[in-house]
Parts: C-alpha cells; sequence; structure tokens
C-alpha cells in the first residue's frame, strides 16, 4: 500500500502554513492552509522538532511518535485533503503518555473545518 503522506519541501511552503489558521494545545500546534500546486489525492503534512527539546534521538523520537499517530488518524477520521499541515512539538511530548497525546491530537484534527 503506498502512503498518503507526503512531506512539504518547499520554504515558500512553510511560510505560507505559519500564515493560516492554528489550533494549539499542550502538546503540539497545527497550523494548516491550502496551497497553491498541492495534490489533492495526497495529505502534506510535516513534522517539526526544534532543536531546543532535546538531541536527535529525542526529536527522532518525537517524530515517529507523531509520524504514527497520523498514519493512525488517516484510517480513523476522515481528513481535509484540501489543507496542507505543520505540526510543531513542544516539549511536553517527551514526558507524556503516547495514548493522551494520541486523544490530543485526534481532537485538534476533528476541529480543522
Amino acid at each position: 500500500m503506498k502512503s498518503k503522506i507526503a512531506a512539504l519541501s518547499k520554504n515558500e511552503d512553510f511560510i505560507n502554513l505559519l500564515k493560516g489558521k492554528k489550533i494549539s494545545n499542550k502538546y503540539l500546534t497545527i497550523y494548516f492552509s491550502t496551497l497553491k500546486k498541492k495534490n489533492n489525492k495526497k495529505l502534506n503534512i510535516s513534522f517539526v522538532a526544534k532543536k531546543k527539546l532535546g538531541n536527535a534521538v529525542k526529536r527522532n523520537k518525537i517524530k515517529r511518535r507523531l509520524k504514527n499517530i497520523m498514519n493512525d488518524a488517516i484510517k480513523k477520521i476522515t481528513l481535509n485533503f484540501n489543507y496542507s499541515y505543520l505540526v510543531i512539538a513542544k516539549i511536553t511530548m517527551l514526558d507524556n503518555d503516547y495514548s493522551k497525546i494520541k486523544e490530543n491530537f485526534f481532537t485538534d484534527l476533528k476541529k480543522v473545518k
């Protein structure tokens, strides 16, 4: 099965998303907006873990968690593929339980309309 997730790559895409709408909770911040020249068959999403969160091992752990949660979300929640998403992790993700993070992430994705 081919992945339905495509990562953002252009700097201008990131800048446009940061100007878009925002939903935030204690674990992460989600920016979302429509982008021009976007493939609507794939979900454009990127995960960001800033350097202040820890060393490379910790940042990669956060990104792996977010990718895993997103794969579950595609299967269980109807997402708007017209939007592109930018997910920025916060430091509280390292200390908390996976199920709590997943639950909060799902509720935030349901808010996106």
